[in-house]
């Protein structure tokens, strides 16, 4: 059928179409809890002024959002496409996870055991070989799974939208 009238693009998608984006923002969000619920477990942490507080886990969640970006973009090389967490293999979730891992490993050996930028608390439970605070390694395993699965939730509504007449 033809109509007169252009057709005009559902912008209710935006950047929210984007893998990187939705990935960023939902990175964002439960890191940031995270790094809230995990204060006890860093010295001097809940000693700190509340603002203080406040932009010490601000900066750590921009981090760890960057790390999360660098794990996508290498699983996405290797998937040959940025939409790889929309329909993910196995192999693609673990290499997420494992790049993911392997930075924070190595971040957290810089700043605890070489600058001593930060150390733990009697609270973190440690995990050999290199003394990996549990609370961090358990972060890039359970927040990673949450925002990929609620990327893909995004992604797929997103793509519904913009299919829609």
């Amino acid at each position: 059928m033809i109509t007169s009238e252009p057709q005009q693009r559902d912008t209710r998608q935006g950047l929210w179409a984007v893998p990187e984006v939705s990935l960023a923002l939902f990175s964002f969000a439960f890191h940031f809890i995270w790094e809230f619920l995990q204060i006890p477990t860093f010295e001097g942490m809940a000693e700190l002024r509340h603002w203080e507080g406040v932009k010490v886990c601000t900066y750590a969640t921009i981090g760890d959002v960057g790390i999360a970006l660098a794990a996508f973009w290498i699983t996405s090389l290797a998937a040959r496409t940025r939409h790889w967490i929309i329909d993910k293999k196995a192999w693609q979730l673990l290499v997420f996870l494992a790049v993911g891992l392997a930075i924070t490993v190595g971040l957290e050996f810089y700043y605890v055991e070489i600058s001593n930028r930060w150390s733990y608390s009697e609270l973190m439970p440690l995990v050999p070989p290199f003394g990996t605070g549990l609370s961090p390694l358990l972060q890039w395993i359970v927040v990673p799974l949450l925002v990929v699965e609620l990327t893909r939730r995004n992604l797929l509504g997103t793509s519904r939208i913009a299919t829609r007449r």
